[in-house]
């Protein structure tokens, strides 16, 4: 049973569409260590323009060993949604880093355009492992020199299910 279907994008060879176009699969032990680093962390691509013509996302993972922090840095114009797979991250964001907020397993951290931020594993003991998508097909990050604050602001998730403030 043959359907049609129509659709605003082009069939490179009618026989064969959606073979080597359609869904790709990147095995975990494939990644590619070649893109944008910030010391204090290991990022690895998975999806992006290089591997699979993304055009509009870069999805990787993000290691931080134990007890270690990264160099602050912003990603240029790009958006980054952060989920922690394993361990705890305590994120620090502002021009003198002085906003602090921490998340664990099964939670999701929000990095706007612009904003310096840093990521540091607040466990001494376990390594922090996230996946990383950010909103465009090439990796942008630009570490930067910043005197922190010495002690960071708690800042507290506020959402309309949290209208108080999450507890983290």
């Amino acid at each position: 049973m043959h359907m049609s279907h129509t659709h605003d994008h082009p069939h490179p060879d009618p026989e064969h569409a959606w073979k080597h176009d359609g869904v790709r699969v990147i095995p975990g032990n494939q990644l590619d260590e070649n893109t944008a680093q910030t010391p204090g962390m290991d990022r690895k691509a998975a999806i992006n323009f290089a591997r699979v013509g993304a055009q509009k996302l870069w999805a990787g993972t993000v290691t931080i060993h134990a007890n270690a922090k990264t160099g602050a840095h912003h990603h240029g114009h790009l958006e980054s949604v952060i989920y922690i797979v394993r361990g705890r991250a305590r994120m620090r964001w502002g021009d003198q880093l002085q906003y602090v907020a921490e998340a664990g397993p099964g939670d999701f951290i929000y990095v706007p355009p612009w904003v310096p931020h840093q990521e540091i594993n607040a466990s001494a003991t376990e390594a922090l492992e996230c996946v990383l998508c950010r909103s465009d097909g090439e990796a942008v990050a630009v570490n930067l020199d910043i005197t922190p604050a010495e002690q960071p602001e708690n800042v507290l998730w506020i959402d309309p299910t949290h209208p108080q403030g999450g507890v983290n």
